[in-house]
Formats: structure tokens, C-alpha cells, sequence
């Protein structure tokens, strides 16, 4: 174990490094970003209002001037943060601060200015003094540049973190109690009633996406209800601005814990019945393979009870592909379900990341993204430990 333990640990050191390099250099390499917004405000409002200084600036705010392997490794190790021993490679071109540009001239008299090479290179020398964080790989995530600017991104994460933990630890808490007895008693009451029935709840459930559940619950729970003059719930955020009054309960103080659970309930309910859908059916399909099996074929054929056959020979061994599922709970934890956060306003990790993503908050961003690489490893790795527990074959061997 501690052999397979020291080699799974190297194989996530490395998948987490290629990880981390894939995602910040397409992040940076997509379309729009601070410069292009900049450029096209220059373009809408005037050349007079926004000057080649002021791009030079957002250009350094977010280390767009250094190229892009040299900016990773400022994010990862917070390396090169100026000159190496104090004066080595102070002269080494490792970015552009203003791009060269060519004039064309077409045959009708026109002309276009296209960026081609470098007029001005950055130095190391240059980077001295620049603000630097001393890298993720450190636990430093570096500051947040336009949600909460100058502030560390660890405590934005910290702030909105809480939120998420308490939606998805619920959800899948009550997913995992409610799906996996539906996908079990359905495979064992086969083509009945009950299994027809959940079925066809769990098709839709998997068919459809979470912001069309978001907005009917909204419009049925919120709407609808509070139109009819019955008890209705808020439509969302985890948190009241001001004193609300629903029927049969009465005046509800902002703020509150009665004001926090009825806001509560509908984002987890959503997330709750997306995944009762879909682990219901897993453990539906696992639980028949099983059930087929000569060992409970012969087990029924002793004589041995229906119920003992299929809590102990059955159950067991139905649930461990079941265990794969189990990889992204930890990664969901954190991360959240950004589709559903973002429809009831729920201030946790998931509306954060939609945020700074449309926002070019690239730190926090990568941030976000860095994290839930690691925990997604970290669930595969509990994952391979819980096969041996659930199947002994794999402990043997």
C-alpha cells in the first residue's frame, strides 16, 4: 500500500502541473480579455480618452507584457520576480511592453497598422519590484485584480466558500440517502409500477438542465405561489435585505434563521433531485448486473431468503462501480454548480467563478480551477482506497 500510495502521489504531482499549465495558457490565450476591453472603449469613446501609457498599465497590472511561460511560472513559483542572484540575466527579453507595428498599404490607397514583432522588450531587470505573489505551489493565489482588488484571493474564497459547502453537502448528502435505495429497490421490483415510475422522474431529471429546474421552481415556488396568496419562498440569495411577510407564517426578519432556510430550499432541492436522477439510475444498472450473477442464482437456490441475498450478496458488490461516482464529491464540495448558483443568486464558489470569469479576474479564476484539479486527484485517490475495503479481490492482489 504505501509503494502504491508514494506512485499515485508522484502521477498527481505531474497531472496536476500539465493540468495547471493547460488551463492558464488557454485562459489566456482565448479571445476578449482587459486589453481588448480597454482597446474597445478606446474605439467607442475616443483616442483622447485612453493612451498607449494606459494599456501599458492594465498590460503590467495582470503580467500581460511577460510571455506566457515565464508568467506561469510567476503564478506557479512566483518565479522570475527580477534578476537571478541579484544581477544574472538582468538584460534577458522575457516579454514585450509595446508591440511593433507594420503599415500596409493596399493598391486602392488604404492602409492598416498590423502589430508585427517588438518595439520595446521587457527585461528581468524590469519585472524588480513588480508585484508578485510567491505562487500557488506555495498556497499563495495571488490578489484579486477586479472583484475585491488588492485583496488576497484566499480570503475571497474563504468568504464565499462556506455558502457552497452547506448547498452541495446537503445535496449530495440527501442524493446519496434518497437515489441509492430508489436505484436499488427499483432493480430489485423490476418492469413494476415503482419502476416505471422512477424511470421516467429520472429521465427527465437527466435530460433536462439545472437552470430549467432553477427557473421553474422559481417561477411555481415564488411566483405563482405568492400571486395565489399561498406560502410561498424567496426567489433568491442566502440572505434577505429587508422583513417579508409569507402566508400562515407570518412577518420573516431578514437575516434570520427562518430566512436562511427558506431561502435554502430551493437551490438544494434542485441540485438534490439532478442528482438523485442520475446515481439513482447508476445503482439501477449495477444492482441488475449483479442480481444476474451465478453466485446469486445459486445463493436463491440454497434456499437462502430474498432479503439476506440481496443486502449481502448482492448490495456489496453492486456498489462498487458506484464508488467511481464518489471521485467528484470532493471536488463538487468545493467547487459548487455554477449554473444553479448563478440562477438563485447563491453566493458561493460557483457564482464566484462566473463572475471572475466574465469579469477577467484571472487569478481568481485559476485559483478556483487549481483547487479543484487538486481535489478531484484527491477524490481519485480515496476512491482507489475504497475499492480495496468494497472488494477484497483488489485488496488480494
Amino acid at each position: 500500500m504505501a509503494a502504491f500510495l508514494i506512485r499515485r502521489l508522484l502521477q498527481m504531482f505531474v497531472v496536476t502541473i500539465v493540468a495547471a499549465l493547460l488551463s492558464y495558457g488557454l485562459l489566456y490565450l482565448v479571445p476578449g480579455g482587459p486589453v481588448d476591453a480597454l482597446l474597445a472603449e478606446r474605439q467607442n469613446s475616443g483616442q483622447n480618452r485612453i493612451n498607449q501609457t494606459d494599456i501599458q498599465r492594465v498590460q503590467q497590472r495582470f503580467d500581460l507584457d511577460v510571455y506566457l511561460p515565464f508568467r506561469f511560472t510567476r503564478w506557479l513559483i512566483g518565479w522570475p520576480s527580477g534578476p537571478l542572484f541579484g544581477s544574472v540575466g538582468a538584460d534577458w527579453q522575457i516579454g514585450c511592453q509595446t508591440p511593433g507595428q507594420v503599415r500596409l498599404v493596399y493598391p486602392d490607397g488604404t492602409f492598416e497598422l498590423v502589430e508585427e514583432g517588438c518595439a520595446d522588450y521587457l527585461t528581468l531587470a524590469e519585472l524588480e519590484g513588480r508585484r508578485v505573489s510567491r505562487g500557488v505551489f506555495f498556497g499563495d493565489f495571488g490578489v484579486s485584480q477586479v472583484i475585491l482588488r488588492d485583496r488576497p484571493v484566499s480570503d475571497l474564497i474563504a468568504t464565499r466558500l462556506p455558502y457552497t459547502l452547506s448547498l452541495m453537502g446537503a445535496s449530495i448528502l440527501l442524493a446519496i440517502l434518497i437515489g441509492v435505495p430508489i436505484g436499488i429497490y427499483s432493480a430489485v421490483k423490476q418492469y413494476s409500477r415503482f419502476d416505471y415510475t422512477m424511470t421516467t422522474i429520472a429521465f427527465i431529471g437527466s435530460s433536462l438542465p439545472s437552470f430549467v429546474f432553477g427557473i421553474f421552481a422559481i417561477l411555481i415556488f415564488s411566483i405563482l405561489a405568492q400571486r395565489a396568496g399561498l406560502p410561498f419562498l424567496p426567489p433568491g440569495d442566502a440572505v434577505g435585505v429587508r422583513d417579508y411577510t409569507i402566508p400562515w407564517i407570518g412577518t420573516v426578519e431578514a437575516g434570520s434563521f427562518l430566512d436562511r432556510f427558506l431561502r435554502f430550499l430551493m437551490p438544494v432541492s434542485v441540485l438534490t433531485f439532478i442528482n438523485i436522477a442520475g446515481w439513482s439510475r447508476f445503482v439501477r444498472g449495477s444492482m441488475l448486473e449483479v442480481l444476474q450473477q451465478d453466485y446469486v442464482r445459486t445463493a436463491r437456490a440454497k434456499g437462502v431468503r430474498e432479503q439476506v441475498v440481496i443486502t449481502k450478496h448482492a448490495l456489496r458488490n453492486s456498489l462498487i462501480p458506484f464508488v467511481t461516482l464518489l471521485a467528484g464529491v470532493l471536488a463538487a464540495l468545493f467547487g459548487g454548480a455554477l449554473i444553479t448558483e448563478s440562477v438563485f443568486n447563491w453566493p458561493g464558489l460557483g457564482r464566484l467563478f462566473i463572475d471572475a470569469l466574465g469579469r477577467n479576474d484571472y487569478n481568481v479564476v485559476m485559483a478556483l480551477l487549481f483547487i479543484n484539479v487538486v481535489l478531484l486527484l484527491i477524490g481519485i485517490l480515496i476512491t482507489d482506497i475504497l475499492y480495496t475495503i468494497v472488494d477484497p479481490r483488489i485488496r488480494l492482489g
